[in-house]
C-alpha cells in the first residue's frame, strides 16, 4: 500500500518479519535523485528521531532521496525491538523496494541499532556505502564489549557521525583508518546538546547534516 502526504510518500512493504514501512522524501529538482539514502531507526524509538528528520529535510535539495524505514516491530506497535537477526530480516525485506527506486545507488544507514543492521548487511545487499549515526560502539560503561568489528566489516565506504558525549562510544574511542568519523560536539546518543553547551541544538544538527551532505557529495570517501 502506498499513500502520498505533501512532500513524502509512505509505502508499506511485506517482509519475512512482518510489514515494514518506508517514508520517502524525494530528491528535488528536474535532474532527479543521484542517490537514495535509506535510514533505519534505533531500538528505542522510530523515524521521528531528530537526526533522521534533519537529514530527511536537508538532503533532497542536494539530489538525495531519503527513505526512512520503520522496522516491522515498530509498525506493529510493539515497544521492544526483537533480536538483531530479526532486525536484519526486516531490513533485507525492504531492500528490493529501496534498490528499485529511481535506479540509482543506495546508501544504507541508520541510527544506533539501525546503524548496526546497515553495517551487518551492506555487503550482501550491495549497498553503495554505509552511514552510521550514533553507532553503539559498546554498552554504556562497558568499553570492553566492543562492536567495532561490525564497522570494519562493512566492505564498503563507511562514515560514522557520533556525538561528542555519546555514552555508547565517544569519537576518540573509535579506531582511525578503516572508516570516516565526524563529531557533533557536546551531543549525546540522540544528538541532543545540553543548554550549557557552547552550541545550540540547531547548530548541532547543522553540523550533522553538513558532514553527511559533504560525504555524499565527494565520492563517499572516508573523512
Amino acid at each position: 500500500m502506498t499513500t502520498t502526504e505533501k512532500d513524502r510518500t509512505v509505502e508499506t512493504v511485506g517482509t519475512d518479519a512482518g510489514p515494514a514501512r518506508i517514508t520517502w522524501f524525494p530528491a528535488e529538482g528536474a535532474a532527479g535523485a543521484r542517490l537514495v539514502l535509506a535510514l533505519g531507526h534505533g531500538a528505542g524509538g522510530g523515524i521521528e528521531a531528530r537526526d533522521l528528520r534533519a537529514l530527511a529535510a536537508a538532503l533532497p535539495a542536494h539530489g538525495v532521496t531519503v527513505a526512512l524505514v520503520e522496522q516491522p516491530w515498530r509498525v506493529a506497535g510493539k515497544k521492544l525491538a526483537p533480536a538483531p537477526r530479526t532486525l536484519d530480516t526486516g531490513w533485507r525485506g525492504v531492500w528490493p523496494a529501496l534498490a528499485a527506486a529511481a535506479g540509482v545507488p543506495v546508501v544504507a544507514g541508520g541510527r544506533s541499532a539501525g546503524a548496526r543492521v546497515a553495517c551487518r548487511t551492506a555487503a550482501e545487499l550491495g549497498a553503495r556505502a554505509v552511514l552510521a549515526l550514533a553507532f553503539p560502539l559498546h554498552p554504556p560503561g562497558k568499553p570492553e564489549k566492543s562492536r567495532e568489528d561490525e564497522l570494519t566489516g562493512t566492505g564498503v565506504p563507511t562514515l560514522v557521525v557520533q556525538g561528542g558525549n555519546d555514552p555508547f562510544g565517544r569519537p576518540a574511542e573509535f579506531s582511525p583508518g578503516t572508516y570516516g568519523i565526524a563529531e557533533v560536539p557536546y551531543a549525546d546518543h540522540g544528538f541532543a546538546v545540553p543548554k550549557k553547551a557552547g552550541t545550540t541544538q540547531e547548530e548541532a544538527l547543522g553540523t550533522l547534516t553538513a558532514a553527511v551532505t559533504g560525504w555524499l557529495s565527494t565520492g563517499l570517501a572516508p573523512v
